[in-house]
Protein backbone atom coordinates (compact mmCIF):
# COMPACT_ATOMS: atom_id res chain seq x y z
CA UNK A 1 0.00 0.00 0.00
CA UNK A 2 0.86 3.49 -1.03
CA UNK A 3 0.90 7.07 0.35
CA UNK A 4 -0.36 9.25 -1.94
CA UNK A 5 -1.42 12.75 -2.41
CA UNK A 6 -4.98 13.85 -4.49
CA UNK A 7 -2.59 15.71 -7.28
CA UNK A 8 -0.92 12.43 -8.49
CA UNK A 9 -3.72 10.24 -7.71
CA UNK A 10 -3.64 9.41 -11.76
CA UNK A 11 -0.19 7.73 -11.49
CA UNK A 12 -1.85 5.33 -9.28
CA UNK A 13 -4.68 4.35 -11.40
CA UNK A 14 -6.04 0.71 -10.47
CA UNK A 15 -4.23 0.37 -7.56
CA UNK A 16 -4.63 0.46 -3.63
CA UNK A 17 -3.15 4.14 -1.82
CA UNK A 18 -3.85 5.63 1.62
CA UNK A 19 -4.75 9.58 1.27
CA UNK A 20 -4.07 11.50 4.64
CA UNK A 21 -6.31 14.66 4.60
CA UNK A 22 -9.75 16.68 5.88
CA UNK A 23 -13.56 15.79 5.29
CA UNK A 24 -14.44 19.00 2.80
CA UNK A 25 -18.05 17.52 2.41
CA UNK A 26 -20.58 14.85 2.11
CA UNK A 27 -23.75 13.38 1.42
CA UNK A 28 -25.42 9.83 1.50
CA UNK A 29 -27.87 7.49 -0.79
CA UNK A 30 -28.27 4.76 1.42
CA UNK A 31 -26.01 2.17 1.11
CA UNK A 32 -23.55 4.31 -0.17
CA UNK A 33 -21.38 7.40 1.21
CA UNK A 34 -19.91 10.01 -0.73
CA UNK A 35 -17.46 12.01 0.61
CA UNK A 36 -15.02 14.57 -0.37
CA UNK A 37 -11.61 14.73 0.70
CA UNK A 38 -9.26 17.54 0.53
CA UNK A 39 -5.60 17.09 1.25
CA UNK A 40 -4.23 20.78 0.46
CA UNK A 41 -3.07 19.83 -3.61
CA UNK A 42 -6.81 18.72 -4.37
CA UNK A 43 -9.96 17.23 -3.45
CA UNK A 44 -10.71 13.86 -4.49
CA UNK A 45 -14.44 11.94 -4.22
CA UNK A 46 -14.15 8.71 -2.10
CA UNK A 47 -17.12 6.55 -2.30
CA UNK A 48 -17.81 4.11 0.11
CA UNK A 49 -20.29 1.15 -0.40
CA UNK A 50 -21.71 -0.71 2.57
CA UNK A 51 -21.60 -3.78 0.80
CA UNK A 52 -18.00 -3.31 0.31
CA UNK A 53 -16.34 -2.46 3.36
CA UNK A 54 -16.49 -3.01 7.22
CA UNK A 55 -18.92 -2.27 9.50
CA UNK A 56 -16.70 -0.12 11.74
CA UNK A 57 -15.38 2.19 8.15
CA UNK A 58 -19.11 2.59 6.94
CA UNK A 59 -20.12 3.48 10.56
CA UNK A 60 -16.72 5.91 10.64
CA UNK A 61 -18.61 7.16 7.26
CA UNK A 62 -21.46 7.89 9.20
CA UNK A 63 -19.93 9.36 12.34
CA UNK A 64 -16.88 11.95 10.85
CA UNK A 65 -17.69 15.81 10.28
CA UNK A 66 -17.06 18.83 8.12
CA UNK A 67 -13.39 19.33 8.44
CA UNK A 68 -12.61 16.12 10.66
CA UNK A 69 -9.00 15.11 9.67
CA UNK A 70 -8.88 11.13 8.37
CA UNK A 71 -6.85 8.67 6.66
CA UNK A 72 -8.51 6.95 3.96
CA UNK A 73 -7.43 3.54 2.00
CA UNK A 74 -8.69 2.78 -1.26
CA UNK A 75 -8.28 2.25 -4.88
CA UNK A 76 -7.67 4.58 -7.26
CA UNK A 77 -10.71 4.71 -10.31
CA UNK A 78 -11.14 6.60 -13.33
CA UNK A 79 -14.61 8.59 -13.14
CA UNK A 80 -14.88 11.19 -15.63
CA UNK A 81 -17.84 12.70 -13.55
CA UNK A 82 -15.56 12.93 -10.77
CA UNK A 83 -13.80 15.99 -9.62
CA UNK A 84 -10.38 15.54 -10.87
CA UNK A 85 -11.70 12.72 -13.22
CA UNK A 86 -10.62 10.21 -10.62
CA UNK A 87 -12.96 9.05 -7.45
CA UNK A 88 -11.70 6.05 -4.68
CA UNK A 89 -13.34 3.32 -4.52
CA UNK A 90 -12.93 3.19 -0.13
CA UNK A 91 -11.97 0.25 1.79
CA UNK A 92 -11.28 1.98 4.87
CA UNK A 93 -11.48 5.25 7.09
CA UNK A 94 -9.55 5.97 9.92
CA UNK A 95 -10.84 9.49 11.59
CA UNK A 96 -8.01 10.68 13.63
CA UNK A 97 -9.87 14.05 15.07
CA UNK A 98 -13.71 14.26 15.04
CA UNK A 99 -14.83 18.01 14.75
CA UNK A 100 -17.33 19.35 16.34
CA UNK A 101 -19.39 22.19 15.17
CA UNK A 102 -17.36 23.19 12.38
CA UNK A 103 -17.77 26.89 12.53
CA UNK A 104 -17.83 27.87 8.90
CA UNK A 105 -20.83 25.91 7.20
CA UNK A 106 -22.15 25.13 3.63
CA UNK A 107 -24.46 27.58 4.03
CA UNK A 108 -23.79 31.73 3.81
CA UNK A 109 -21.93 33.76 6.20
CA UNK A 110 -20.73 37.55 6.31
CA UNK A 111 -17.80 38.98 5.02
CA UNK A 112 -16.89 39.63 8.78
CA UNK A 113 -17.62 36.32 9.70
CA UNK A 114 -15.31 35.11 7.86
CA UNK A 115 -12.49 37.80 8.12
CA UNK A 116 -12.63 36.42 12.04
CA UNK A 117 -11.94 32.71 10.63
CA UNK A 118 -9.63 33.88 8.46
CA UNK A 119 -7.17 31.02 9.49
CA UNK A 120 -10.20 28.51 8.50
CA UNK A 121 -11.94 30.43 5.65
CA UNK A 122 -8.41 29.95 3.87
CA UNK A 123 -9.23 25.91 3.86
CA UNK A 124 -11.99 26.94 1.33
CA UNK A 125 -11.82 25.62 -2.27
CA UNK A 126 -12.16 29.27 -3.36
CA UNK A 127 -9.29 30.92 -1.33
CA UNK A 128 -7.02 27.84 -1.76
CA UNK A 129 -7.53 28.97 -5.75
CA UNK A 130 -6.56 31.92 -5.37
CA UNK A 131 -3.51 31.84 -2.98
CA UNK A 132 -2.66 29.38 -5.61
CA UNK A 133 -2.79 31.63 -8.77
CA UNK A 134 -0.82 34.38 -5.58
CA UNK A 135 2.13 31.63 -5.26
CA UNK A 136 2.16 31.67 -8.88
CA UNK A 137 2.12 35.29 -10.09
CA UNK A 138 5.16 35.52 -7.31
CA UNK A 139 7.20 32.83 -8.84
CA UNK A 140 6.47 34.54 -12.31
CA UNK A 141 7.54 37.50 -11.19
CA UNK A 142 11.19 36.04 -9.94
CA UNK A 143 11.94 34.02 -12.82
CA UNK A 144 10.81 37.25 -14.93
CA UNK A 145 13.90 38.90 -13.60
CA UNK A 146 16.33 36.29 -13.10
CA UNK A 147 15.75 35.13 -16.76
CA UNK A 148 16.56 38.76 -17.90
CA UNK A 149 19.69 39.58 -15.26
CA UNK A 150 18.37 41.03 -12.79
CA UNK A 151 20.01 40.10 -9.36
CA UNK A 152 18.19 39.90 -6.16
CA UNK A 153 18.64 42.06 -3.69
CA UNK A 154 17.27 41.89 -0.10
CA UNK A 155 15.50 45.53 1.22
CA UNK A 156 15.76 46.27 5.19
CA UNK A 157 12.11 46.49 7.07
CA UNK A 158 13.64 49.01 9.65
CA UNK A 159 14.08 52.38 7.84
CA UNK A 160 15.40 55.54 9.41
CA UNK A 161 13.25 57.95 6.91
CA UNK A 162 10.38 58.25 4.54
CA UNK A 163 10.32 57.31 1.41
CA UNK A 164 6.90 57.99 -0.19
CA UNK A 165 5.94 60.69 2.38
CA UNK A 166 5.65 60.89 6.22
CA UNK A 167 2.15 60.73 6.71
CA UNK A 168 1.59 57.46 6.23
CA UNK A 169 4.77 55.99 7.93
CA UNK A 170 4.17 53.07 11.12
CA UNK A 171 6.83 54.54 13.46
CA UNK A 172 8.53 52.02 16.24
CA UNK A 173 11.08 52.30 19.05
CA UNK A 174 14.74 51.22 18.26
CA UNK A 175 16.63 50.91 21.30
CA UNK A 176 15.53 54.59 22.42
CA UNK A 177 15.36 56.04 18.41
CA UNK A 178 12.56 56.62 15.94
CA UNK A 179 12.71 53.64 13.14
CA UNK A 180 9.76 53.18 10.56
CA UNK A 181 8.47 50.43 9.12
CA UNK A 182 9.73 50.21 5.32
CA UNK A 183 6.93 51.62 2.56
CA UNK A 184 9.38 50.71 -0.18
CA UNK A 185 12.97 49.16 -0.81
CA UNK A 186 13.47 51.52 -3.75
CA UNK A 187 15.85 53.76 -2.11
CA UNK A 188 17.94 50.90 -1.19
CA UNK A 189 17.46 48.81 -4.86
CA UNK A 190 19.17 52.37 -6.02
CA UNK A 191 22.42 51.90 -4.23
CA UNK A 192 22.32 48.06 -5.63
CA UNK A 193 21.52 48.98 -8.57
CA UNK A 194 25.04 51.41 -8.97
CA UNK A 195 26.32 47.92 -7.70
CA UNK A 196 25.16 45.31 -9.94
CA UNK A 197 23.94 46.96 -12.51
CA UNK A 198 19.85 45.48 -12.42
CA UNK A 199 18.21 44.23 -9.36
CA UNK A 200 15.12 43.66 -7.75
CA UNK A 201 13.69 43.14 -4.46
CA UNK A 202 10.64 41.29 -2.95
CA UNK A 203 9.46 41.95 0.40
CA UNK A 204 6.45 43.60 2.60
CA UNK A 205 5.68 47.03 2.74
CA UNK A 206 3.84 49.06 4.96
CA UNK A 207 1.60 51.87 4.87
CA UNK A 208 -0.51 53.87 7.56
CA UNK A 209 -3.26 55.13 4.92
CA UNK A 210 -6.69 55.46 6.89
CA UNK A 211 -7.84 54.32 3.71
CA UNK A 212 -11.11 51.72 4.13
CA UNK A 213 -11.24 51.17 0.13
CA UNK A 214 -11.35 48.14 -1.28
CA UNK A 215 -7.66 48.65 -3.42
CA UNK A 216 -5.76 49.28 0.14
CA UNK A 217 -4.14 47.40 3.25
CA UNK A 218 -1.70 48.24 5.48
CA UNK A 219 0.78 45.72 4.94
CA UNK A 220 1.51 44.25 1.55
CA UNK A 221 4.07 43.34 -0.32
CA UNK A 222 5.76 44.83 -3.46
CA UNK A 223 8.03 43.44 -6.04
CA UNK A 224 10.59 46.68 -7.12
CA UNK A 225 13.14 46.56 -9.85
CA UNK A 226 15.79 49.28 -10.64
CA UNK A 227 17.93 49.75 -13.80
CA UNK A 228 21.45 51.91 -13.95
CA UNK A 229 21.48 53.81 -17.60
CA UNK A 230 17.44 53.66 -17.72
CA UNK A 231 15.09 56.06 -18.37
CA UNK A 232 11.45 56.51 -18.74
CA UNK A 233 10.56 54.50 -21.90
CA UNK A 234 12.91 51.68 -20.92
CA UNK A 235 11.29 51.76 -17.59
CA UNK A 236 7.69 51.63 -19.18
CA UNK A 237 8.83 49.14 -21.81
CA UNK A 238 10.17 46.73 -18.48
CA UNK A 239 6.75 47.47 -17.42
CA UNK A 240 4.49 45.93 -19.69
CA UNK A 241 6.79 43.32 -21.20
CA UNK A 242 6.84 42.08 -16.89
CA UNK A 243 2.90 42.58 -16.73
CA UNK A 244 2.39 40.81 -19.97
CA UNK A 245 4.70 37.65 -19.04
CA UNK A 246 2.32 37.08 -15.61
CA UNK A 247 -1.01 37.16 -17.54
CA UNK A 248 0.43 34.20 -19.81
CA UNK A 249 2.40 32.33 -16.85
CA UNK A 250 -1.08 32.14 -14.69
CA UNK A 251 -3.19 31.35 -18.33
CA UNK A 252 -0.48 28.54 -19.09
CA UNK A 253 -0.18 27.25 -15.24
CA UNK A 254 -3.59 28.40 -13.41
CA UNK A 255 -6.03 27.53 -15.31
CA UNK A 256 -8.06 25.30 -12.89
CA UNK A 257 -8.17 27.59 -10.39
CA UNK A 258 -9.33 30.32 -12.73
CA UNK A 259 -12.14 28.12 -13.43
CA UNK A 260 -12.63 27.72 -9.91
CA UNK A 261 -13.05 30.80 -9.46
CA UNK A 262 -15.45 31.50 -12.42
CA UNK A 263 -12.91 34.01 -13.86
CA UNK A 264 -14.17 34.95 -17.64
CA UNK A 265 -10.41 34.53 -19.12
CA UNK A 266 -11.47 36.31 -22.43
CA UNK A 267 -9.73 39.44 -21.50
CA UNK A 268 -6.53 38.11 -19.64
CA UNK A 269 -6.19 36.49 -22.76
CA UNK A 270 -5.95 40.15 -24.43
CA UNK A 271 -3.42 41.19 -22.59
CA UNK A 272 -0.05 42.02 -24.82
CA UNK A 273 2.38 44.38 -25.63
CA UNK A 274 2.40 47.11 -25.98
CA UNK A 275 0.21 48.61 -23.67
CA UNK A 276 -1.97 52.11 -24.57
CA UNK A 277 -0.20 55.12 -23.24
CA UNK A 278 -1.49 58.35 -21.85
CA UNK A 279 0.10 61.83 -20.72
CA UNK A 280 -1.23 62.88 -17.61
CA UNK A 281 -2.75 65.64 -19.43
CA UNK A 282 -4.52 63.13 -21.91
CA UNK A 283 -5.77 61.58 -19.05
CA UNK A 284 -7.57 64.52 -17.69
CA UNK A 285 -9.19 65.35 -20.79
CA UNK A 286 -10.73 61.73 -20.88
CA UNK A 287 -11.98 62.48 -17.36
CA UNK A 288 -13.07 65.88 -18.57
CA UNK A 289 -15.35 64.46 -21.92
CA UNK A 290 -16.72 61.59 -18.95
CA UNK A 291 -18.07 64.41 -17.02
CA UNK A 292 -16.08 64.27 -14.04
CA UNK A 293 -15.44 67.25 -11.90
CA UNK A 294 -11.46 67.04 -11.57
CA UNK A 295 -9.06 69.45 -10.81
CA UNK A 296 -5.73 69.64 -12.81
CA UNK A 297 -3.21 68.89 -10.64
CA UNK A 298 -4.39 66.67 -8.47
CA UNK A 299 -3.60 62.75 -8.24
CA UNK A 300 -6.15 60.91 -9.07
CA UNK A 301 -8.39 58.90 -6.69
CA UNK A 302 -9.48 55.38 -7.19
CA UNK A 303 -13.28 56.44 -9.24
CA UNK A 304 -11.56 58.62 -11.64
CA UNK A 305 -8.81 55.49 -12.50
CA UNK A 306 -11.75 53.27 -13.30
CA UNK A 307 -13.00 55.76 -15.78
CA UNK A 308 -9.89 56.70 -17.43
CA UNK A 309 -9.32 52.60 -17.62
CA UNK A 310 -12.46 51.63 -18.69
CA UNK A 311 -11.58 52.75 -22.27
CA UNK A 312 -9.08 50.26 -22.43
CA UNK A 313 -9.08 46.37 -22.89
CA UNK A 314 -5.38 46.54 -21.80
CA UNK A 315 -3.50 48.18 -18.92
CA UNK A 316 -3.35 51.86 -19.81
CA UNK A 317 -0.16 53.72 -18.69
CA UNK A 318 0.08 57.12 -17.37
CA UNK A 319 3.12 58.98 -17.69
CA UNK A 320 4.27 62.67 -16.97
CA UNK A 321 1.87 63.45 -13.99
CA UNK A 322 2.98 67.33 -12.34
CA UNK A 323 5.96 66.83 -10.70
CA UNK A 324 4.17 68.15 -6.81
CA UNK A 325 2.01 65.20 -6.44
CA UNK A 326 4.65 63.08 -6.73
CA UNK A 327 7.78 61.97 -4.40
CA UNK A 328 11.06 63.98 -4.26
CA UNK A 329 13.07 61.61 -5.53
CA UNK A 330 11.34 61.61 -9.09
CA UNK A 331 13.14 63.29 -11.70
CA UNK A 332 11.84 66.12 -13.54
CA UNK A 333 10.80 65.98 -17.21
CA UNK A 334 13.96 68.30 -18.63
CA UNK A 335 11.05 70.10 -21.65
CA UNK A 336 8.87 70.96 -18.56
CA UNK A 337 9.88 70.98 -15.27
CA UNK A 338 6.53 71.27 -13.94
CA UNK A 339 5.90 67.79 -14.79
CA UNK A 340 7.90 64.21 -13.07
CA UNK A 341 9.02 61.41 -15.68
CA UNK A 342 6.78 59.09 -13.81
CA UNK A 343 4.39 56.07 -14.98
CA UNK A 344 1.54 54.21 -13.09
CA UNK A 345 0.17 51.36 -14.99
CA UNK A 346 -3.62 51.33 -14.18
CA UNK A 347 -5.47 47.68 -14.72
CA UNK A 348 -8.42 47.26 -16.16
CA UNK A 349 -11.67 46.06 -14.90
CA UNK A 350 -11.49 49.18 -12.16
CA UNK A 351 -8.29 47.26 -10.10
CA UNK A 352 -6.65 50.48 -10.59
CA UNK A 353 -2.64 51.36 -10.42
CA UNK A 354 -1.07 48.02 -9.77
CA UNK A 355 2.65 49.76 -10.92
CA UNK A 356 3.90 52.92 -10.19
CA UNK A 357 7.41 54.36 -11.19
CA UNK A 358 9.56 56.11 -12.79
CA UNK A 359 12.95 57.84 -13.54
CA UNK A 360 14.67 59.46 -10.40
CA UNK A 361 16.67 62.26 -9.77
CA UNK A 362 20.47 62.00 -10.84
CA UNK A 363 21.60 65.46 -9.76
CA UNK A 364 23.38 66.10 -6.28
CA UNK A 365 22.21 69.55 -6.12
CA UNK A 366 18.87 69.38 -7.04
CA UNK A 367 18.09 66.37 -5.35
CA UNK A 368 19.14 68.43 -2.02
CA UNK A 369 16.83 71.28 -3.24
CA UNK A 370 13.67 68.45 -3.21
CA UNK A 371 14.54 66.69 0.08
CA UNK A 372 14.60 70.42 1.91
CA UNK A 373 11.29 71.29 -0.31
CA UNK A 374 9.78 68.05 0.98
CA UNK A 375 10.94 69.09 4.39
CA UNK A 376 12.25 65.88 4.80
CA UNK A 377 15.55 65.28 7.41
CA UNK A 378 18.49 65.70 5.04
CA UNK A 379 20.91 64.26 8.00
CA UNK A 380 18.90 60.77 7.18
CA UNK A 381 19.82 60.99 3.44
CA UNK A 382 23.49 61.48 3.46
CA UNK A 383 23.67 58.00 2.39
CA UNK A 384 21.17 58.50 -0.25
CA UNK A 385 22.82 61.30 -1.77
CA UNK A 386 26.46 59.60 -2.09
CA UNK A 387 24.87 57.91 -4.89
CA UNK A 388 24.64 60.85 -6.69
CA UNK A 389 28.07 62.16 -5.49
CA UNK A 390 30.19 59.12 -6.38
CA UNK A 391 28.99 58.23 -9.72
CA UNK A 392 25.73 59.58 -10.36
CA UNK A 393 23.87 57.80 -13.81
CA UNK A 394 20.39 58.00 -14.93
CA UNK A 395 18.60 55.15 -13.92
CA UNK A 396 14.92 54.19 -13.17
CA UNK A 397 12.41 51.30 -12.18
CA UNK A 398 8.62 50.89 -10.23
CA UNK A 399 6.93 49.11 -7.64
CA UNK A 400 4.32 46.08 -8.40
CA UNK A 401 1.76 45.40 -5.93
CA UNK A 402 1.14 41.69 -5.64
CA UNK A 403 -2.26 42.13 -3.60
CA UNK A 404 -4.08 44.24 -6.61
CA UNK A 405 -2.27 42.07 -9.45
CA UNK A 406 -4.31 38.92 -7.60
CA UNK A 407 -7.18 41.12 -7.55
CA UNK A 408 -7.58 41.72 -10.95
CA UNK A 409 -6.46 38.64 -12.48
CA UNK A 410 -8.32 36.65 -10.19
CA UNK A 411 -11.62 38.97 -10.97
CA UNK A 412 -12.10 39.49 -7.18
CA UNK A 413 -13.98 42.80 -6.02
CA UNK A 414 -11.71 43.54 -2.61
CA UNK A 415 -8.04 43.12 -1.84
CA UNK A 416 -8.51 41.52 1.38
CA UNK A 417 -8.68 37.85 -0.20
CA UNK A 418 -5.34 38.17 -1.81
CA UNK A 419 -3.04 38.25 0.92
CA UNK A 420 -3.40 35.01 3.59
CA UNK A 421 -4.24 37.07 6.94
CA UNK A 422 -4.73 40.63 5.60
CA UNK A 423 -3.82 44.04 7.34
CA UNK A 424 -6.58 47.07 7.32
CA UNK A 425 -7.38 49.66 8.99
CA UNK A 426 -9.88 47.78 11.36
CA UNK A 427 -8.24 44.62 10.90
CA UNK A 428 -5.37 43.35 12.94
CA UNK A 429 -6.56 39.89 13.72
CA UNK A 430 -6.17 36.63 13.24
Amino acid sequence: MEKATISEVARHEGKEVTLNGWLYNKRSSGKLWFLLIRDGTGIIQGVASKEDVSESTFQHCMDVTQESSLSVTGIIAEDKRAPGGYELQVKELRILQLVEDYPITPKEHGTAFLMDHRHLWLRSSRQVAILRIRQEIIRACRDFFDQNGFVLVDAPIFTPAACEGTTTLFETDYFGSQAYLTQSGQLYMEAAAMALGKVYCFGPTFRAEKSKTRRHLTEFWMLEPEVAFMDLDGDMELAENFIAYIVQRILQNRSEELKQLERDTASLEKIGTPFPRLTYDEAVQILKKKGINFEYGNDFGGTDETVISEGFQKPVMIHRYPAAVKAFYMKNDPEDLSKALCVDVLAPEGVGEIIGGGQREDDYDTLVEKIKKHQLPLKAFQWYLDLRRYGTVPHAGFGLGIERTVSWICGLPHVRETIPFPRMMHRLTP
